[in-house]
């Protein structure tokens, strides 16, 4: 008897994991596109001295922040699990880091990432597409009259 109840909470867990998990790639597709919206055109190198913040949008694509309102879309041939590492690291050579030559260090077990491409990203109008995403719009639902303002 524990047999079936136990296949069917193992199915209606899978279950909810898959359903759990389309909101978290869709929003990983809308930071893509915000971030791909912002970027401009590619470049060969950007100057390197301290990284900031970073956030990974992929395996292939990573935004570094070198400075609060300084920040690079990098394309990587393909990193393994990057959305989950904790830390990464990035090759630099005399404060440059160069498409093709430096890679993206994500931790022992996984090997280097080639950086294939590096955009520089306009900080100014990503906030401001991150601002319009937030907006929450509202409206009184049919035969309610509309909430009083306090």
């Amino acid at each position: 008897m524990k047999t079936p109840r136990l296949m069917l909470a193992a199915s209606l867990l899978g279950l909810l994991v898959a359903c759990s998990s389309v909101p978290y790639a869709q929003r990983v597709g809308q930071r893509q596109a915000a971030y791909a919206a912002a970027a401009g055109a590619p470049v060969n190198s950007f100057r390197f001295f301290n990284l900031y913040s970073w956030e990974p949008l992929g395996d292939t694509e990573l935004a570094v922040y070198t400075r609060p309102n300084q920040a690079w879309l990098l394309d990587l041939g393909g990193c393994h699990d990057l959305m989950f590492v904790n830390a990464i690291g990035i090759t630099s050579n005399v404060g440059q880091v160069m498409v093709g030559f430096d890679k993206v260090l994500t931790g022992a077990r996984n090997f280097p990432c080639t950086i294939t491409r590096i955009r520089p990203v306009d900080v100014k109008s990503l906030k401001v597409a991150q601002q319009k995403q937030r907006q929450i719009e509202s409206a009184a639902r049919e035969g309610q009259p509309p909430a009083a303002a306090h």
